[in-house]
């Protein structure tokens, strides 16, 4: 009996582009490019309208949340405390909700959850052209942002779930990186040359 090569190796290829298809259902999709951020305008109760372009120069944790999910509560008080330990190295963490009546409950938010970061609102569309969402795209709350002090989005949440982002160790790990260490050297300024006489 003679055997087909042609068709044995078909089978192989089918089989090998089954498994991927398979696996690519189960292996998270690639972080989005780096970008630019959009500036985005927010309110922040008791002290007005801010915007993220005002922070440029820092080193940006833009939280975005629904002030009734429990999950966004212990995000926020995550941010809190990364907050205190790197605010003094040019890191600032901000909490955004945009969730309904999100302008009457951020204050109360605030309060409850004994926040002393920037809590604001915005509308809901700002919030989700800002994330690079569509009207009809559906995304987990919190959506996190990591910006740089140049203003470019250096990380984001995945939409739809499981993310090393969501891992404290991770995340501290990503905002040393984009902070410096502890003792890193100042930027020296810049010198004026001078004018020839």
């Amino acid at each position: 009996m003679q055997r087909n090569e042609g068709s044995a190796t078909d089978m192989r290829t089918i089989a090998s582009l089954a498994a991927l298809l398979f696996l690519g259902m189960w292996l998270p999709a690639a972080p989005p490019a780096a970008r630019q951020a959009p500036d985005i305008a927010f309110t922040v109760p008791g002290q007005g309208q801010r915007k993220l372009s005002d922070y440029l120069g820092r080193v940006v944790a833009l939280e975005f949340i629904y002030t009734t999910c429990t999950h966004c509560q212990a995000a926020a008080q995550s941010m809190q405390k990364l907050q205190q330990e790197f605010g003094p190295r040019g890191f600032q963490a901000i909490e955004i909700a945009f969730n309904p009546n999100a302008e009457v409950l951020t204050d109360d938010f605030t309060k409850n959850q004994h926040l002393t970061l920037p809590v604001g609102w915005a509308v809901g569309n700002d919030v989700t052209s800002f994330l690079g969402y569509g009207p009809a795209d559906r995304f987990v709350v919190p959506q996190l942002v990591l910006i740089d002090r140049a203003g470019v989005i250096r990380h984001q949440t995945r939409a739809q779930g499981a993310d090393d982002l969501r891992n404290e160790p991770i995340l501290r790990q990503r905002i040393v990186g984009m902070v410096g260490p502890v003792n890193a050297p100042k930027p020296a300024a810049p010198t004026k040359t001078p004018a020839p006489r």
